[in-house]
């Protein structure tokens, strides 16, 4: 995802319920640039700005006059009167600001400016921030340049190119107009449709925070679609988010940018082990939102949440009419995060037997009612959160006719399970009156199994996400990444916040060095102090068990590096442990995260990570460590002994909070955090400041400070 340019405007405050009135309540709309043309966007405004004639005033505007889809054009608002509420200006680019004016001028309440290109004109490179100054300026609200449009179905508000069908209501905010279309599209399909719709264009004024703001008022809407390229307003976005939520709005995220391009700027393994998706994710889990990656997933998604589809669990039981489907949707619901529950104890009715997935092995073309009964059976049992029924049904009827009642009745029965346990429909059938029955009811139904169990998952999880509270974050550095702090005094910075590190001690001579390695049982390590790559540089010696070898490993830094101290460290030697990393830096986008993960030196080639807005509790970091892969090793393993999960969470919440404590701070790591049966050490630290901060000069801590 992209960062807000430079030009920017202003953040604006957050929307209040009838701030965008003039744009989705109108009670006049001019369409300025109206054509007779139909291959002319100024033919498709006029034309949908007049399916709203019984609840609008409604103006056509052509500077030639004549008529415009049979009625008289005005050949300027000037000649309007009472002026027009919304004016939507689809005009050459070159006549955009002289119309912008007069639209200002008669006193308009909102522009909406379809035109595009206004970048591309010569000598004005900035005309459309120029508009978007100037209409904050008289109080009135721009949406665009380069919009789409807006549509709201049951407002009869149709002002965009395209078809945009009524139905399971989802709203659509999108910073791409051609891929809001392409959304409108595939929700048709699905017999889903749209209650609002809105192309943001280029933002100089109302922005992708603002319209979100206005779904989350909007009773019509159920479901929210959002396709974001790049946020302006972190902060907004994540209030709008999280009202949505409150309101009981599932938001579909969908964006570009989740490459781990983005995240070159972090630190170490940190910043390589990121990317645009993992902020995402993490983004996601603290509004309570879910992602989907393509807009056919955003569609099938939203379209099953705007239904109302909520399964309180991942238990599923899979039924089918052929082997293979049956397998393949098992397969796909495993990899999708379902759980496929063993059969209850009760029997299902004959001849079907107990197992999970469900083979119906040709029962259904005996006898039809076998899908109904099997479905209240699983009802019954308490034991699931959700059906998919993946195969022929719905095409008995379709293919032959004499079955089609006794297939349609089958689908009532379905339906009527579907009240106490949600129903997912594959079917291989188009059109028939038991599919018809079914969409009518409210059930999800698509012509793939990947659809269906997509849907089926993302419902699960948008239904179990916990969302953070809503709150103001830090979420701009302090400034360009500077110098790293030395070992010595970022170990203290990480331990001021609580996270326990091996005894140590800075020493200045290698009879030091050596007097220090004498207070400890066990092996010691030496490292360099005023390197900010210690490893690379071969700074650093573990497993020096003797005296002798510690003053040389510093003679040798002290000869090789020109080192005139050293650290001396305790050598974590527990058994059962498990090596970690955890880091916390600023993203570009939205502001403090941390990262945990499998670590040591091949944290980068397993990347086992998970991310979080920073910062969070010890249950937030727990929950985090749950995600990872490596998450049955810190369990333990094979019969091993469990770690302290609870002293790793606390360590991973206090390095959270970092940035917060330490405005100068931009990022940090510690590689590894080795975390046993007792406790967690973190045996190596990297923490990097702003450049030129404010804070302390570094320097490498006496021993006092150490200890």
């Amino acid at each position: 995802m992209t960062t807000p340019e430079a030009t920017a405007p202003a953040p604006q405050s957050p929307s209040a319920p009838d701030a965008l009135a003039s744009l989705w309540r109108p009670s006049s709309v001019a369409v300025v640039g109206a054509s007779d043309d139909p291959a002319k966007w100024g033919h498709w405004l006029a034309r949908g700005a007049l399916l709203g004639r019984a609840k609008r005033s409604v103006h056509l505007v052509n500077r030639r006059g004549g008529t415009v889809c049979g009625l008289p054009a005005a050949r300027s608002l000037g000649e309007l009167s009472p002026p027009p509420e919304l004016v939507v200006l689809a005009v050459p680019a070159t006549a955009v600001e002289a119309a912008f004016d007069e639209a200002l001028a008669v006193g308009a309440g909102c522009v909406l400016v379809i035109s595009d290109g206004l970048g591309r004109l010569t000598g004005s490179p900035r005309l459309a921030d120029h508009l978007g100054d100037r209409a904050r300026g008289h109080g009135v609200r721009l949406l665009g340049p380069s919009s789409l449009g807006i549509v709201d179905t049951r407002a009869e508000l149709q002002l965009a190119w395209g078809q945009f069908r009524p139905g399971p209501p989802v709203g659509v905010v999108t910073q791409s107009g051609q891929i809001g279309s392409e959304i409108a599209y595939l929700l048709a399909r699905l017999d889903s449709g749209i209650s609002r719709f809105a192309s943001t264009g280029a933002q100089t004024d109302l922005s992708t925070e603002d319209l979100l703001d206005s779904l989350a008022a909007h009773d019509a809407t159920q479901a929210v679609i959002a396709y974001v390229e790049g946020v302006r307003n972190p902060q907004r976005f994540l209030d709008a988010a999280h009202r949505l939520r409150a309101a009981g709005k599932p938001l579909v995220l969908l964006t570009v940018g989740t490459s781990p391009a983005g995240s070159a700027a972090a630190m170490s393994h940190t910043g390589a082990l990121t990317s645009g998706a993992e902020t995402l994710d993490a983004v996601c889990r603290d509004v309570g939102a879910v992602r989907a990656v393509t807009p056919a997933q955003a569609a099938e998604l939203a379209h099953a949440l705007a239904l109302g589809v909520r399964p309180r669990g991942n238990r599923v039981l899979v039924v089918s009419d052929s082997g293979g489907q049956g397998a393949l949707a098992a397969d796909l619901a495993t990899e999708g995060g379902l759980e496929l529950t063993p059969p209850p104890a009760t029997p299902p009715p004959a001849p079907v037997q107990a197992r999970n997935p469900v083979d119906l092995a040709g029962a259904g073309e005996q006898d039809l009612t076998v899908y109904a009964s099997v479905a209240e059976w699983a009802a019954a049992a308490g034991t699931y959160d959700a059906l998919v029924l993946t195969g022929y049904f719905g095409r008995y009827g379709e293919d032959t006719p004499s079955p089609a009642a006794a297939e349609a009745a089958v689908a009532v029965r379905l339906a009527a399970v579907a009240r106490t346990l949600p129903v997912f429909v594959h079917t291989m059938a188009g059109r028939s009156p038991a599919t018809e029955t079914l969409r009518a009811a409210g059930l999800p139904v698509h012509s793939d199994i990947e659809s269906t169990l997509r849907a089926l998952a993302g419902c699960a999880r948008w239904h179990a996400m916990i969302p953070r509270g809503p709150g103001e974050r830090r979420l701009a550095p302090p400034g360009p990444p500077g110098p790293e702090l030395s070992y010595p005094r970022a170990r203290e910075t990480a331990r001021a916040l609580g996270i326990p590190f091996p005894a140590a001690e800075v020493a200045r001579s290698a009879q030091e060095a050596a007097r220090i390695a004498r207070g400890w049982d066990g092996p010691s390590v030496v490292k360099v102090v005023g390197h900010p790559h210690k490893t690379e540089v071969g700074g650093v010696r573990l497993g020096l068990r003797t005296e002798a070898e510690v003053a040389a490993a510093y003679e040798d830094f002290a000869t090789r590096l020109g080192a005139r101290s050293v650290v001396v460290e305790r050598m974590d030697t527990r058994p059962g442990t498990v090596e970690l990393i955890a880091g916390v830096r600023y993203d570009p986008s939205f502001g403090p995260v941390v990262l945990v993960g499998a670590g040591g030196t091949t944290a980068e080639l397993w990347r086992d990570t998970t991310l979080a807005l920073a910062p969070v509790t010890a249950d937030g970091a727990s929950a985090m460590l749950r995600r990872l892969t490596c998450w049955p090793l810190l369990n333990g393993w094979r019969g091993a002994a469990p770690c302290d999960v609870d002293a790793l969470a606390r360590a991973v919440a206090a390095l959270s909070t970092l940035l917060e404590c330490d405005r100068t701070v931009v990022a940090a790591e510690i590689n590894p955090l080795r975390a046993g049966p007792d406790g967690v050490l973190a045996v190596d630290v990297l923490v990097e400041r702003a450049e030129a901060p404010d804070a302390l000069t570094d320097h490498a801590p006496t021993t006092e400070e150490m200890n």
